[in-house]
Order: structure tokens, then sequence, then C-alpha cells
């Protein structure tokens, strides 16, 4: 059996279409995918095509009581909660070691313990527990994902130009489906146990290039704006976001700015077999939503 947790968030979603995907390809036997979600009525739809559910919250660990069995490959997709994520993950790292699994795969983030930036900070404490555990494991460090960009288009094209304080800095992103596709593999083929992935793009690309690109898709004047990070988080709460939140995205700037999300080891093109979506394919699904 593969279990994903979290599956009812954008990732665990996209992971759970490719396995259910692999079943409908006679890759994978029918019955062999089950989600730990929160909420049952959001899991309604996957439920209904085959997949079990097991009731589970990353936050009250007695309910991770059973969520996994002996010999079970399980994903463990990080929480959303950034400050909440260390103890809600030892709740699934736990409740996994005493069942025993067979693989727990987690999705970090790229760098791992030598990112030294705060949103990684989580992630390399989770990383410890893994391996302070004693579980087989696999680290999927992903890298950023194009969405990331491409799901705030809007104020981009309102205002006619992409914000940051990344500097000259390049992001080696790639489309979530593709650290989806990751994911799936490590969980359905042999040969991952104690592995460290570095997941990213195939190319990393600039704000300025990140800029042209949108403006030559959208056909509007589209330049890059390079701020001050003091200004860059107040532009950000301006828009609305909490200051910590702000806080957060201002200090990955930084992190770019510095060469940390600029990667290709081509980690993630290996192991989905087939180069990784490149922002503008990402820039054109999403400019056709609109």
């Amino acid at each position: 059996m593969i279990v994903v947790t979290g599956a009812t968030g954008h990732l665990g979603r996209l992971v759970i279409e490719e396995l259910l995907a692999k079943v409908a390809a006679g890759e994978l036997p029918a019955g062999q995918v089950a989600a730990v979600v929160r909420d049952r009525a959001k899991a309604a739809d996957l439920a209904a095509r085959g997949v079990e559910l097991r009731i589970a919250d990353y936050s009250e660990p007695q309910s991770l009581t059973g969520a996994f069995r002996a010999d079970e490959r399980v994903l463990l997709i990080s929480g959303s909660e950034v400050g909440q994520r260390v103890p809600q993950h030892q709740a699934v790292i736990d409740a996994a070691k005493e069942a025993g699994v067979a693989l727990l795969a987690y999705t970090g983030i790229l760098g791992g313990p030598n990112a030294d930036f705060e949103l990684a900070a989580e992630h390399k404490v989770t990383e410890q527990a893994i391996l302070d555990a004693g579980l087989p494991h696999v680290f999927l460090r992903n890298g950023w994902y194009n969405e990331n960009y491409t799901e705030r288009l809007a104020p981009v094209l309102d205002h006619g130009t992409v914000v940051s304080s990344a500097g000259n800095g390049r992001v080696a992103s790639a489309a979530r489906a593709d650290y989806a596709a990751a994911a799936v593999a490590v969980l359905t083929e042999d040969g991952h146990a104690g592995a460290a992935y570095e997941l990213s793009g195939d190319v990393a690309w600039s704000f300025d290039e990140y800029a042209a690109e949108v403006a030559a898709q959208s056909g509007k004047a589209i330049t890059h704006s390079v701020v001050t990070a003091a200004r860059h988080q107040e532009i950000l709460t301006g828009a609305g976001l909490p200051e910590p939140f702000a806080a957060l995205l201002t200090d990955v700037d930084a992190a770019i700015a510095r060469g940390l999300l600029a990667g290709t080891s081509g980690d993630l093109s290996r192991l989905i077999g087939r180069p990784t979506t490149p922002i503008g394919q990402s820039v054109a699904a999403a400019l056709a939503l609109r």
C-alpha cells in the first residue's frame, strides 16, 4: 500500500492523480492507494475513485495511531503551517515508526542541511528527526514551484512589474506536477531508500527573464523592479500578506540572491524520466485560465 499524507493539498492531489494513472495503466494494483486527510468530505471524490481514506490530523498525534501499517510506503508532505511543522511532522514520524513502515519519503527543501534561510529551518529539523527515528527514508528536497510565481500573475499584469528583492539571482523552478511525479517514482520503484534528491528545474531563470517571458506572452509591457528587502516587505504587507509571511518571502528572495535556489542537479528530470516543465509553459497555462 502507498499512503499519501496531506492528500487534499495542491501537491498531494497531484501525487494521488499520478498514482491513480498508474493504476489505470496497470502499473500499480487497484486498491493500493491510501490518503491521510483531515476532512473526509474534502476527499470524497478520491474515495469514489478507489482511494482508501484514513482520517488524521498532523496537529493531533493521537489521530495518527493506526494511520499507517507495517510494510507500507508513506509520503509525508510537509505541513503548510510554518512555525508548527516540527511537532506536526514529529507526530507523523512517530506514528510511522510505531507502525514499522517500509519507507518514509519526505518533501523537504532544496539544499537540505546546507540551506540557511528561514523557510528551511523546520525542514532541516524534520530530516534529522527521520534520521534519528532510524526509518528507511527518502528525502525529496523540493526546489521552488513555477506556480509560486504564475499563480500570482494578476498583480504583475495589473501593475506591469515583477517586484523582487533578489537582484540578479536565479531560480531553477519546475512545475508542481513535476515534483509530484518524482514523489511517485520513489514510492513505486525500488532502490531509493537512503537517497536524498536535490530536486529542481533543468534551467535557472532570472526575474528579468521572467518579466520578459510574461510580457511576450501577455502582450503587455512588464518590467522587473528590484527593491530593497525592507521595501519588498512593505509592498507585500501592503498587499495584505501577514507580516511574518511577508518576512519569510523576503528572506527567500535573499536566499535567491545568494544562489541557493539556482541549483540544477538534474535529479528531478532523471527521476521523472523527462525534462522539467519550463517557466514559460507554466506562464502560458496561467494566462489561459484568465
